[in-house]
């Protein structure tokens, strides 16, 4: 279908991003704002604004979904496992208002710990912790929601993002440990710059239904990419701790990291979304991240 309309929910740094490239297709592109602070920045780049909090299904009415492409980025809530911020969106849209497409960004992490192994969109989900339970939720809220309404759903199962602004320089500089090598489990990334274009690719090319795992195909371990990031800033590397030191001196959501391994296959997104890469590995995705960071 055609860019012309476009909504964003949770329109942080991907957001923008999404949002940049959709005007450059000529896109109306709106975003739904908690405050006029956050208003005044998406103004200053081009972008009109909608007041309404996903926390507060009243503020939700005036949501501009009819016909809109729908890039749904905001993230659940804290706690439980479910989103009831997905169903707060689900609830505004009103008949007749309905959106011409959603595209979900998801975790890869609903697949829980893979032992390695590569996965595809076919690989069971497994979701291990409640951030990943919950992003399964919102998932299948949704798909169930968007057969219902005939609303074209894309899923879009998201690695570690990074680029400008979003290096580990400062963790590292902190003194933060990583795993050590030996123990360290396969991790995958994406790009900032490539999943913004997976995005507008799924609006543009995604199908009812359809799920695509989002990675640049490269797995590695997160002590390399700590390493690599290291490296590439010209700081010292990050001390390396053996897992049971790892459960002593780690915050849970780093300790979730490393504790499940995964390589993602990305040809669905590659070949369905007719994908070329902006950064398909590690070293080229720094440089540029640190040129314009």
């Amino acid at each position: 279908m055609a860019i012309d309309n476009v909504l964003i929910i949770g329109c942080g740094d991907i957001g923008r991003r999404v949002a940049a490239l959709a005007k450059e297709k000529r896109a109306t592109v709106t975003a739904l704002v908690r405050s006029a602070e956050k208003g005044e920045l998406l103004h200053e780049l081009g972008v009109a604004t909608v007041p309404g909090d996903l926390d507060d299904p009243e503020t939700l009415g005036a949501l501009p979904t009819s016909g809109a492409v729908v890039f749904y980025f905001a993230p659940p809530p804290g706690g439980g496992i479910t989103d009831p911020r997905v169903r707060s969106f689900c609830a505004a849209v009103s008949p007749k208002n309905e959106p011409g497409k959603v595209v979900y960004i998801s975790t890869t992490g609903v697949y829980g710990d893979c032992g390695g192994a590569v996965v595809t969109e076919e690989t069971p989900v497994n979701p291990q912790t409640a951030r990943a339970k919950r992003r399964l939720d919102a998932e299948t809220t949704l798909l169930a929601w968007g057969e219902e309404r005939n609303v074209p759903v894309v899923i879009l199962r998201v690695t570690g993002i990074y680029g400008p602004g979003r290096l580990p320089v400062r963790h590292i500089a902190e003194g933060q440990p990583v795993l050590r090598a030996e123990e360290a489990p396969l991790t995958n990334r994406i790009h900032a710059d490539d999943l913004a274009r997976v995005c507008i690719a799924a609006a543009l090319r995604g199908q009812a239904g359809d799920i695509f795992n989002v990675s640049d195909g490269q797995a590695g371990t997160m002590t390399d990419y700590f390493n690599a990031v290291a490296d590439a800033a010209g700081i010292p590397r990050p001390r390396q701790v053996t897992m049971d030191e790892a459960r002593q001196v780690m915050s849970p959501l780093m300790l979730s990291y490393v504790t499940e391994s995964r390589q993602m296959d990305n040809r669905k997104m590659i070949e369905k979304l007719g994908i070329r890469l902006l950064y398909p590995d590690l070293a080229s995705g720094l440089r540029a991240s640190l040129e314009k960071g």
